[in-house]
């Protein structure tokens, strides 16, 4: 699986993720990896939808507007740190995501189409996600 991280979560944390997910051969990059910095989030939305097979991980509102719209007809998997990350300092949300990541990868690995979900700051039982209507 190819996961990108967005603007709104640090490089190296997506660098961390890409070298805990090398084992079982998945690929993570931070957006900067692949696009400028100020690219439009349409655009670089619609470039991962021409490639295919891509699953974003965002902590942006990427789900307004002509955004939203773009995420609808891209048919990318995106997960949405919700609101309350944003309470949370660098090593705290490190420590969380990387508590979640193993659930976001066995979700992302049972869905073929574009879908959305919220992964919530606390994580209970065995990690649920709350579908996200784009």
């Amino acid at each position: 699986m190819k996961f990108l991280v967005d603007n709104n979560l640090p490089p190296a944390l997506a660098h961390a993720l890409r070298e805990l997910s090398k084992p079982e051969n998945h690929e993570v990059f931070h957006l900067k990896d692949r696009f400028a910095a100020d690219t439009p989030d349409t655009d670089w939305i619609g470039s991962l939808s021409e490639e295919g097979g891509w699953i974003v991980v965002t902590h942006d509102n990427l789900n307004k507007g002509l955004e939203r719209e773009a995420l609808r007809q891209a048919g990318l998997l995106v997960f949405f740190l919700d609101k309350s990350w944003s309470d949370h300092k660098f090593w705290e949300k490190a420590h969380n995501l990387v508590k979640w990541w193993p659930r976001i990868i066995e979700q992302a690995g049972g869905i073929e189409d574009g879908a959305a979900f919220q992964v919530k700051w606390n994580f209970s039982g065995k990690g649920k996600f709350v579908q996200v209507k784009l």
